[in-house]
């Protein structure tokens, strides 16, 4: 008990500072650019741009250009091979390995001390922080710690630098304080093979008393079920009756949350949202049951924005955090104090509200279907299926989505590859209700389905049970950090899918 209300009274005291730029964003945000382009200004970049003459926002737009992994990957390189003070003026040795660009398998995002404790042990915290001040009677310290986290290794090129999923490198710098009250034990947590990782933990916290947990849905009810196999339980509820919390984030909760609802079996479950990625931690669900998340300004993240309408354009203009608008979706630009400088992160994003600037994720530059003009985004697809699953009665394991195009026979229209945890008695159904609120999601859709003149009807097609886990298996994709692509432009993924079952049934 006088743990937890240590855990209490530093949690408050936090709540307090997130209460300040939340009060002035805007000029929180002003002061760490400022402190950022002096804090690098003798780097290698900082000298390739006189940050020392940088006086103002408008002149690091006009002179610093915008960044994507290409243009950063031969910088990372030679950070990997030992020399600093090129990006960022203290030493680089963590690489958070991330998915992979059009030519390579991975990105390497480096990590440094103050990215590490000022931004990522930070939205740890304060994650925490929000939900004390949420729920000032919750239990969290006087229980452990579920923590589902990658995989780590030495990299190539020095014995003393090491790559893997971000949270393996957050799990092997934690401090003692929070390690001791974190399972499974360090050696199970960073295992590179996930199928016996998962046996191992599941074996490892069966028998624990568990209050808090967090991790990528779709692994998390991989892990859950196991430990319901193993303890011979209906629920989770049942093995962990002080379970309170499940922090997510990676992708949409909203197809899983019957799932969880129904394995873990308990009326005083809560779930919090955060929006955290190799590049940095950004977001954090700040209100019980919302569906944004405060957008962070305190972490050493500086933010610009792209309206979505204008990513692909060869010079987009760049919107400010004041600028932005409620409801319009933005691409993110981060500068950041591991030396990423006007970097595209690739995600997108649309406010729900400013003073304070609360967000919602709403896709990936790269993942949607136009193929068409219909400008399919996975905030539009993830809706549309949380209604059908809703009417259906059903849920969802994993999806994708791609084009299937025209030819001499008829129209084109989409092809949606859905592994249901629970299926609709009626597929048809299920594809009528998804098609139809699509068409109030999205004008562009709307208008390309009537009357079948460019897209035809969907094509749902129900596949097998573990054909999403079997795919990525055969990809070498098991873990955190690989998520199936919800949307592609293309077929490769649906392609793949198809393949590999066709195999299967030979």
């Amino acid at each position: 008990m006088a743990l937890n209300s240590v855990f209490s009274w530093f949690m408050k005291k936090r709540f307090h500072q997130i209460e300040l730029f939340m009060k002035y964003p805007v000029e929180v945000q002003n002061e760490l650019f400022e402190r950022l382009i002096d804090t690098a200004k003798d780097t290698e970049w900082g000298r390739k741009y006189d940050y020392a003459s940088i006086r103002s926002q408008k002149t690091y737009h006009e002179r610093v250009p915008l960044q994507t992994y290409e243009d950063v990957k031969p910088y990372v390189s030679r950070l990997q091979k030992g020399e600093q003070n090129l990006l960022w003026p203290t030493e680089i040795n963590w690489f958070a390995k991330s998915s992979g660009t059009t030519s390579d398998k991975s990105k390497f995002i480096p990590v440094s001390r103050e990215a590490l404790e000022g931004c990522h042990y930070k939205g740890g915290k304060d994650l925490l922080a929000l939900y004390n001040h949420n729920h000032p009677e919750n239990g969290l310290y006087n229980g452990k710690s579920l923590v589902l986290g990658g995989s780590s290794q030495i990299n190539q090129f020095r014995k003393d630098s090491y790559s893997g999923d971000l949270s393996a490198i957050i799990i092997n710098n934690l401090p003692f304080w929070v390690e001791m009250k974190r399972i499974p034990d360090r050696s199970i947590a960073l295992m590179d093979n996930w199928e016996e990782k998962i046996e191992r933990m599941a074996e490892s916290v069966k028998d624990e008393n568990v209050t808090n947990m967090a991790g990528v849905p779709s692994w998390t009810l991989v892990l859950l079920k196991r430990v319901l196999e193993l303890k011979g339980k209906k629920t989770i509820h049942e093995i962990w009756p002080n379970l309170e919390l499940y922090i997510h984030g990676g992708v949409n909760f909203a197809p899983y949350r019957e799932q969880f609802d129904r394995i873990i079996g308990s009326n005083k479950m809560n779930y919090y949202d955060s929006y955290n990625a190799s590049e940095g931690y950004f977001g954090i669900q700040d209100r019980t049951n919302a569906d944004d998340m405060l957008l962070m300004l305190d972490y050493g993240i500086y933010y610009e924005f792209i309206r979505a309408s204008e990513s692909h354009d060869e010079n987009p203009r760049i919107v400010s955090l004041s600028e932005v608008e409620i409801g319009e979706n933005y691409e993110i630009v981060i500068s950041t104090n591991a030396g990423l400088w006007r970097y595209r992160i690739g995600d997108t994003v649309s406010f729900t509200s400013k003073f304070p600037f609360r967000i919602r994720v709403t896709g990936r530059t790269k993942h949607f279907i136009n193929a068409f003009g219909e400008e399919l985004i996975i905030d539009n697809a993830e809706k549309a299926l949380s209604k059908a699953c809703k009417e259906c009665d059903c849920s969802i394991v994993d999806y994708t989505a791609g084009p299937v195009y025209m030819s001499h026979e008829g129209t084109g229209g989409h092809e949606w590859l859905v592994e249901f945890d629970r299926a609709p008695e009626n597929l048809e159904t299920f594809a009528a209700i998804l098609d139809n609120e699509l068409k109030k999601l999205n004008s562009d859709y709307e208008a390309k389905r009537t009357g079948d003149l460019t897209l035809r009807f969907p094509l749902v097609k129900k596949v097998p049970t573990k054909t999403f886990y079997n795919w990525l298996k055969n990809q070498g994709k098991l873990g955190g950090q690989h998520k199936v692509p919800r949307l592609a432009n293309n077929r490769k993924f649906l392609d793949e899918i198809k393949e590999m079952l066709v195999q299967e049934t030979v």
